[in-house]
């Protein structure tokens, strides 16, 4: 589809919201989300709605409205997303990636997928229905969160813990990866996102003796660390299916009608989106950095590697223990930020009505629940007694390794997708 020079809300707004450069480094060290913060509460005050803001550390600012619905005795949706996003190396980009350039039927930018695109569909959504008149379904709790990048330390954790009663009256969520298309063969099909792993974030930490570089040097921690972390990055993880997984793979192979068993077979059947199912079926564990020395001379007393881990729910301790044996006894473990995981029922209410919304704009298409490898502020909200999935509904070409620029190079999103999402979003906010 071409569009005129007059492009759709949702485009602009999502064009808007990437060119707030919003990077999280994590750690405390990020732009902040503030002035994004404030674009999206002026967007909701435009709507004749009174947003609520909440900033309990500089610069990290969290968004909150509630709109009555149809039926107010009902549970509460909250329907929230995050403004963060993680850095992107300019020089590595074929774009500015915080210009908000469309180029190619696309926007690109950092956020364009992980999640400026959900958020402007929130938006535009919501205006969509109040605009002409209408309500949602039942009472919809808008929240736009800061920190999620960085596990939602200085985000949702501290909204749940000081605001709790932003979600009174909630029972279930809906946030980003997932309700987006895979073409399996020829077939497209939608991945529902019904649970999502456990996240631990380690640093390993090895202490050592300092000394001079052209020493003979029997005790020097980058040594020991790099044989630490080549032996954690090689370590293969068994396939481990849960209750998701399980429904995953038959999905999968329904949609074939394949005789395949193996699992990781099954999962290539999903073309560029194999990588992401695959990481379902096991833990993993990656080294994200290393940190050690300070002269090129001096060999120094001390080294350091951050992992990340996602676990399978339920399998914290067994993880733990064994990345212990990996690694030996004579290194520190340290953990960082560790969140639980998340398994909730692939069927109810609320999952019959995304499968119906979205087979209103895509007839025929089937719904296959999956296991993120990754988390969302989902996490901080069950803690409220609150179910989450991840539900941001687009309609993707075949070829576009969609999954693949989660935190990646050139991230981008076609523009019609974004338009589908909208429509099917705001179907879904008046029915569920």
């Amino acid at each position: 589809m071409t569009y005129p020079t007059d492009l759709p809300e949702v485009v602009r707004v999502a064009r808007d919201l990437i060119r707030f450069d919003t990077t999280n480094w994590g750690g405390g060290r990020a732009e902040g989300e503030r002035e994004a913060a404030q674009y999206v509460a002026d967007y909701l005050r435009a709507l004749g709605l009174e947003p609520e803001l909440y900033e309990p550390l500089d610069r990290r600012t969290n968004v909150m409205v509630r709109i009555p619905g149809a039926d107010p005795e009902r549970p509460a949706l909250v329907l929230h997303g995050h403004l963060d996003v993680v850095p992107a190396m300019a020089q590595d980009w074929s774009v500015d990636p915080f210009a908000g350039e469309i180029r190619d039927g696309m926007l690109w930018g950092r956020g364009a997928v992980d999640m400026k695109n959900m958020d402007a569909m929130i938006l535009t959504a919501v205006a969509d229905i109040l605009r002409s008149g209408r309500r949602p379904a039942r009472d919809l709790i808008v929240v736009f969160f800061a920190d999620e990048e960085n596990g939602g330390v200085e985000g949702s954790a501290l909204v749940v813990r000081d605001k709790p009663e932003w979600f009174a009256g909630a029972s279930e969520a809906i946030s980003e990866v997932g309700g987006y298309s895979i073409t399996v063969g020829d077939k497209r099909a939608y991945l529902l996102q019904t649970g999502e792993k456990a996240l631990i974030w380690l640093k390993l930490v090895v202490r050592g003796r300092a000394g001079h570089g052209s020493g003979l040097h029997t005790e020097n921690a980058v040594t020991r660390l790099s044989e630490a972390v080549a032996a954690l990055g090689r370590s293969p993880w068994p396939v481990q299916l849960t209750q998701t997984t399980a429904r995953t793979l038959t999905g999968l192979k329904e949609l074939t009608g394949t005789e395949e068993t193996d699992p990781d077979a099954l999962a290539a059947q999903a073309g560029p989106a194999a990588r992401f199912l695959r990481s379902s079926l096991r833990t993993t564990a990656n080294p994200t950095g290393l940190t050690a020395g300070y002269k090129h001379n001096v060999i120094p007393d001390r080294a350091e590697a951050l992992i990340d881990v996602r676990t399978l729910p339920g399998h914290e301790d067994e993880t733990l223990a064994a990345l212990r044996e990996i690694v030996g006894d004579d290194i520190e473990l340290e953990i960082v930020v560790q969140d639980i995981g998340l398994e909730a029922p692939a069927e109810g209410d609320l999952v019959d009505a995304m499968a119906a919304s979205l087979r209103r704009h895509d007839p025929d298409a089937p719904i296959i629940p999956y296991l993120l490898g990754g988390g969302t502020d989902n996490k901080a909200l069950s803690q409220l007694g609150i179910t989450g999935y991840g539900f941001a509904p687009l309609r993707l070409p075949d070829d576009l390794d969609f999954t693949g620029m989660f935190h990646g190079v050139d991230e981008r999103v076609p523009l019609d997708s974004l338009v589908f999402g909208q429509r099917v979003l705001t179907d879904l906010l008046l029915t569920a």
